[in-house]
Formats: C-alpha cells, structure tokens, sequence
C-alpha cells in the first residue's frame, strides 16, 4: 500500500511538474535583430512573430525603440477580406500573462505604410488571444486599399482579459482600436490622433474613429480608462451596435470631425454611445445594455459632445464636462422597439458641466431621466470667467511619466457656490489609472 501511495504521488508530483515553469523568461526584439539569435538583449529578435513563437505564458517580450517598417510579406494571415499583419494568437495565462512591453522609456514605432492589400481590410496588430498585455508601441500609417464601404484598424482584438496600455496609434487611415468580441478587457492611457480614411466611399473618413467597442452577447467588463481622441475624422469614441455594456472612464475626446487644418470631415461626435440604427425589435439586445461615461471630457468635436445615438434606453453620465461642441449633450433615443426617435429617456445625468455651445442640452425627456446637479439644471448660467481655464491647448499637453493624462486647468471652476460641489469636482478629473500591475 505504501509503495502505491508513493507511485500516485510521485505521479501526480511529475504532472504538478511538466506543467508549470520555474521561472519567466525575457525576450527582446530591436530593429537591428535577427530572428536567428536568441532574442537576448545583446542578440534580439528582429520580428514580434518570432518573439510570440518563443513566448510562454508569464513571459515578457521587450522591445527596442525606433522604426519598424513594416513590409506587406509580413502579412500573418490573409483571408478574403482582411489582412491581419501581425497576429497575436497565443494565450497567456490569468496571473501570468505574455506582456509586450517597449523597453524602460524607448518608443517603438510600428510603421504600416507600405502594407498596401489589393481590397483587404488591413489589421496592423490584430490580437485574438487572451491574458495578454501591449504597453508603450505606436502604430503609424496603416493604410486602406478598398474603395467601398471598409475600414482598417490599428489594433484589433477578439481576446478575453487583455491590457492595452500607453498606446499611440496615429497619422494613418485607420481606426485605433476596435473590437466586436472578447470580455473584462481594459484599453488604457492610450491615444488616437490625426486619423483619417481618404480612400473609401466619400474620402471624408465616415468609418474612422479613435476607439470603438462593440462588443456581442457574453462580452462584458470592457473599460476605457484615461484615454484621449483627437483629429479623427469620424467619432472620438464609439460603442454602437454594442450588445453589452461599455465604459468610458476619464477619457478626452476633441477636435474630432475635422482635420487638423479643420476641414470638415465626417460624423465628429466626441461620445457615440449606443445605438442600434435600423435594427428590427427581433435583433435588439435583452436586456438592453445600459453604458456608463464618467469624469470624460468632450470640447469642440463637430457635433455632439456626448451623444446617446438613437440608444433604445438610458445610459448614466457622471461628472462630464462639454466645451464648445456642436451639442453638448444630445440624448436622443429610440423607443424600446427601436421604431423612431424620442426624446431621451431613463439616462442618469449626474454631475456634468455644459458650456459654450449654443446646445447646452437637447432631446432629452427630463421628466423621464434622473438629473442631479448638472449646470445645466441652475438658474444661472456659466459664464467664461467661471472657469481657471479656456485654452484648449492644454489639451495636448505630454502624459505624464506614468502614462496619465496630463493636470490641466482646463475647465476647471473657479467660483464657489455657484452650482453643487459635485458639479465642481466634474472639471477635477482623477487622472489616475491603473492596469493592475
């Protein structure tokens, strides 16, 4: 018997073994590597695709800074309609996650303009796997080939509990980020900016938005925290067609509709939240998805700063401050069986700033929705003087060294008792984030 007892657990001891690591390893990947070394800080990698090959759950891949161009030959996996370029397909574990990491305070730029497939649908880094962590990489120059209704997107995901952290993902035709699958992911401290679709349909950039998540059924738990979108020409953000809820946690969204010259370009909403447009009542959501977007900022996007999209219900809006927007706030909705536009209703509207626009507030059933010490509500109206600050150049200010938002004064109140304390905390935006790491 004792002999047994010994064989079983030295047996269950062997499987205890082979399937756990003693330790995590470390991989690097610079410009000048060769995907024949080791991928050693003295002998990187030169290729991701080979670092992921090598990677193992609780690994970390750093990488180099400087430009990597790259070629279409690197296309990953190619189907009818897209182009996955650089495809993360391998899982890493929960509390052991593959991270992807630029190396300490380097900048590696990914470079997409020469990636030019006859009518594909370019995904720059296109991540289908889970537990998995990108931090510090800008995406550059990802291009669009189709002349029809399309899109491209900079990174893409269809994983579970994934981070993409102090991403830059600009100056091309694409979207930044976007998803339709994949639960519990957090996209933060990163920024869209200066995207612009001139190719397809129009050449106004109609698909082009600095972050979308439009997630089906099973997909909760996606967050966007301390994000900013600017100069895309379509939306800042954007959760239409979303069957589970969305958050929008300290985001900035400005300038988007225009170019940077300001032409006018396409939609330019700031917020997109929900909405289904023509869906039938048999293809809506049950229950409807109800989006939360607090302590965000929306100045000077083409027309609505926070926008509720002909949403087939209400969504809660907590401490937002709207500057200069074509509306402010446009809480449009549908009813419940999305047949036609009414006013907004059963929206939470808590604490939010309004200025500057000649629509403060609009489509919105008061009697119908909860409002709690919002400007709007006062009997006296804001007035520029209100504020520390008016200058909208704040809003481009560096991150900090943490990759936070940068402390402005932007917007912030400087008078006491004109409205309630939570309205004054709404322009005090928490800067601070975090990734759980």
């Amino acid at each position: 018997m004792s002999r047994f007892i010994l064989a079983v657990f030295a047996t269950f001891g062997l499987f205890v073994f082979a399937g756990s690591r003693s330790h995590s390893a470390t991989y690097f990947v610079a410009v000048d590597g060769d995907d024949s070394d080791a991928g050693s800080i003295e002998k990187p990698f030169a290729t991701l695709m080979k670092a992921q090959e090598s990677a193992e759950p609780g690994d970390t891949v750093f990488i180099r800074g400087g430009t990597y161009l790259v070629s279409e030959s690197r296309v990953a996996k190619s189907t009818r309609w897209f182009a996955h370029v650089l495809r993360f397909d391998k899982s890493g574990r929960s509390a052991e996650p593959i991270r992807y990491w630029a190396y300490e305070d380097e900048r590696p730029v990914f470079d997409f303009a020469d990636v030019r497939p006859r009518n594909q649908r370019v995904h720059a880094f296109s991540v289908s796997g889970s537990w998995l962590h990108f931090r510090g990489i800008e995406v550059v120059g990802v291009q669009v080939t189709m002349r029809g209704h399309t899109q491209s997107i900079c990174f893409s995901n269809e994983g579970d509990h994934n981070v993409f952290e102090r991403l830059g993902m600009h100056d091309g035709m694409a979207i930044g980020f976007y998803a339709t699958k994949g639960a519990d992911n957090l996209i933060v401290n990163c920024d869209a900016y200066r995207n612009h679709d001139s190719v397809s349909e129009d050449g106004r950039g109609g698909n082009t938005d600095g972050f979308g998540y439009h997630p089906a059924k099973g997909g909760t738990g996606n967050v966007f925290r301390g994000c900013r979108a600017w100069f895309n020409s379509d939306d800042g953000f954007d959760c239409i067609n979303a069957s589970e809820s969305v958050a929008f946690e300290n985001c900035w969204a400005f300038n988007n509709g225009y170019s940077p010259e300001f032409k006018s370009l396409a939609d330019g909403n700031g917020f997109k939240i929900g909405g289904f447009a023509s869906a039938p009542a048999s293809k809506l959501p049950r229950p409807m998805p109800r989006h939360l977007v607090k302590e965000c900022l929306a100045v000077h996007n083409k027309n609505g700063g926070f926008y509720a999209n002909h949403h087939p219900g209400g969504s809660d809006w907590i401490n937002n401050v709207a500057y200069r927007n074509g509306t402010n706030f446009n809480m449009l909705c549908r009813t419940h069986d999305n047949s036609k536009d009414v006013p907004g209703y059963g929206h939470l509207l808590r604490g939010n700033v309004s200025h500057g626009s000649r629509g403060l507030i609009r489509n919105l059933n008061a009697d119908k929705c909860e409002l709690i010490d919002n400007s709007f509500q006062v009997e006296r109206s804001l007035r520029d003087e209100d504020f520390a600050s008016l200058d909208e150049q704040e809003l481009l200010q560096p991150r900090q060294a943490n990759g936070e938002l940068p402390k402005i004064a932007l917007l912030r109140l400087n008078v006491s008792g004109l409205i309630e304390d939570s309205v004054s905390r709404a322009t005090e935006m928490d800067t601070t984030t975090s990734t759980q790491e």
